[in-house]
């Protein structure tokens, strides 16, 4: 009877110490080790942050180095399950043909919880790093050594590994994905954010956002950073002047990059210069020195600002853009953007009383947050904005029921107070950071030239549907003021002579 040995786990790394306890345990008797790789539909994540392509290639090599004879089975990401072991072996059935049982095979797992599901279903259980006291360094603890600079990752890693992360520069990789100060545990910029909607609202504002840049795209290496689900660059493959062009989609965000593939995949575009990387451009650089023609950001750089260090980020973005621009080339931002004059205090009139101290919403579903917001007033829903913001918004009353306020502030609550399905998410987020002359300060100090075509505009059906029917500006001596800018082009260009 053919015996196994099951080793279920992420295997971003191979430590020497697996190598000696699985020629121990499985090579003697000349077992197979079926390397249940959990999480192989995942890269790019604090939690995963190497592809299951690199962790099959490095299995495959450190079992020919071992004399091991090896399956290599992917294991799909699940909810948090107690029937984990259950799956499991149910993909392995799935690739494999076969299942495995307490009879014929042997669970190879050091972590607790884990190997006790194994145990639960029969399977006798072999502890690898457990078993051993002092408790030697597992995979994740020296994936984490080298995160963090410490050589000593080297000295526990094995040969197998060594190679494959010295050949592809996976320890840069995972430096920069561990580190992240952006981009949370699953890849995305929040865990209250429902990519769902996020994607649909894109989707639909694609057409207007791509004829609002279309005339300054310049062909030859077109970038779309931030790119969603593709749908701006669906529509550029569409153009004829850019048939010769490469369209190339970054995307931070796991959920939307693989939406991108999948839509490739579909056969969504015809050129067939379309790839797609999964990269936050704040980790390092995503392209080499002066090998962009055209970038196109779309309602990012508020969210660089927002989760990153403020300016620190913003510049650090600004900066590696124009590094991989070519002289010459372009970029072109379209975002939120601040009122001129933002810090003049305005009388704000809102629909509806106050709201009171607002209510505690931990432990809150996102749906029970969204009713909760709908259902207040304007008056009440800035009382709850302040309280979930993550910026401070001071404001005080009025004995007539407005409130005195900074404009730039007002226009902070008036442009987020209708996103109550993703409230939490969006409470995070700064729109009015800066306003029109910050940016063209920022670009010009980088080393850009500022486009003639850039201008700060206001979204008139914003005003129309949002902000008028329950909102009014004015001064404070109540003179009626007009709605402010809310949003930004700005063609941003690299010199020629640079």
């Amino acid at each position: 009877m053919e015996r196994f040995v099951l080793f279920p786990g992420r295997h971003h790394l191979l430590t020497r110490f697996q190598a000696d306890y699985l020629r121990g345990l499985a090579g003697a008797g000349g077992q197979t080790v079926v390397w249940a790789v959990t999480s192989a539909n995942h890269q790019n994540t604090k939690r995963n942050p190497v592809g299951y392509d690199r962790r099959q290639a490095a299995i495959e090599r450190f079992s020919v180095q071992e004399g091991l004879r090896s399956l290599v089975v992917p294991v799909f990401d699940t909810a948090h399950t107690d029937r984990f072991a259950g799956v499991t072996l149910k993909s392995v059935e799935s690739v494999l043909g076969r299942t495995l049982t307490p009879r014929d095979t042997v669970v190879a797992c050091s972590t607790p919880e884990v190997a006790a599901m194994y145990a639960e279903l029969g399977f006798t259980i072999a502890g690898v790093e457990a078993e051993h006291d002092p408790v030697p360094d597992r995979p994740w603890d020296v994936l984490l050594r080298l995160a963090a600079g410490d050589p000593a990752w080297r000295d526990l890693a094995h040969p197998a590994s060594l190679d494959l992360y010295d050949r592809y520069r996976l320890g840069e990789q995972v430096a920069q994905v561990v580190n992240d100060p952006v981009v949370g545990e699953e890849g995305g910029l929040t865990t209250t954010r429902d990519y769902r909607t996020y994607a649909e609202a894109f989707e639909a504002s694609a057409e207007r956002k791509w004829d609002l840049v279309r005339r300054h795209v310049r062909p030859g290496r077109i970038v779309d950073v931030g790119c969603g689900a593709g749908a701006v660059l669906a529509l550029a493959d569409r153009e004829p002047s850019l048939r010769e062009s490469d369209l190339i989609g970054v995307e931070v965000a796991r959920h939307l990059f693989e939406e991108c593939v999948h839509r490739k995949a579909q056969g969504w575009f015809t050129n067939p210069n379309v790839y797609f990387y999964c990269r936050n451009v704040l980790g390092g650089a995503v392209f080499a020195p002066r090998s962009v023609d055209t970038t196109l950001t779309f309602a990012l750089t508020h969210e660089i600002w927002s989760y990153g260090q403020r300016m620190t980020s913003l510049r650090r973005f600004a900066q590696a853009i124009y590094d991989h621009t070519v002289p010459g080339g372009v970029w072109i931002n379209s975002d939120v953007c601040g009122p001129d004059n933002r810090d003049l205090r305005v009388r704000l009139d809102l629909q509806g009383a106050a709201g009171g101290a607002p209510a505690d919403l931990a432990g809150l579903s996102r749906d029970a947050i969204a009713a909760l917001v709908e259902g207040l007033p304007t008056r009440a829903r800035l009382d709850r904005f302040a309280a979930d913001f993550h910026f401070p918004l001071p404001f005080d009353a009025r004995p007539d029921g407005a409130v005195d306020i900074a404009l730039g502030d007002a226009m902070e609550f008036l442009t987020h107070k209708d996103y109550p399905d993703n409230w939490l998410s969006e409470a995070h987020e700064q729109f009015c950071g800066l306003e029109f002359a910050d940016w063209k300060a920022l670009l010009t100090d980088v080393g850009f030239e500022v486009d003639g075509a850039s201008h700060s505009w206001r979204n008139d059906w914003i005003v129309e549907h949002r902000l008028a029917p329950v909102a009014h500006l004015s001064s404070q001596d109540g003179t009626p003021l007009p709605w402010p800018d809310t949003h930004v082009l700005l063609v941003a260009r690299r010199p020629l002579n640079t």
